[in-house]
C-alpha cells in the first residue's frame, strides 16, 4: 500500500441531518450534513411528506392547477356551443315545423 495517498478516516464522524437527527459513521469526513436521514425519509417513516428541492413542487402544483382549470373550462365550452347552435339554428327558422 502506497504511503500518503489516502485520506483520513474518521471512525466517528457526525453526520447531522436538517431535521435535526445526528448519529455517527465512519467517513473520510469528520462531520457530514444531510438533507434527509432515515429519520425523515417518507419511506421509513411512512408518511406522506413531500421533500421539495428549489421550489419544484410548487411549480407542478401550479401547472396542476392550471390544468384543471383548463379541463373546466373546456368541459364547459361544449355546452356553451350547443346552446349557441340551437338558438340560431331556431332564429333561421330550421326547426320550425
Amino acid at each position: 500500500m502506497k504511503k500518503d495517498i489516502h485520506p483520513k478516516y474518521y471512525p466517528n464522524a457526525i453526520v447531522r441531518c436538517s431535521c435535526g437527527n445526528t448519529f455517527t459513521v465512519g467517513s473520510t469526513k469528520e462531520e457530514i450534513h444531510t438533507d434527509v436521514c432515515s429519520a425523515c425519509h417518507p419511506f421509513f417513516t411512512g408518511e406522506q411528506r413531500i421533500v421539495d428541492t428549489a421550489g419544484q413542487v410548487e411549480r407542478f402544483l401550479r401547472r396542476l392547477e392550471r390544468r384543471d382549470e383548463l379541463v373546466a373550462e373546456s368541459a364547459s365550452e361544449p355546452e356553451k356551443q350547443a346552446t349557441d347552435n340551437s338558438t340560431s339554428a331556431d332564429e333561421a327558422g330550421v326547426n320550425d315545423a
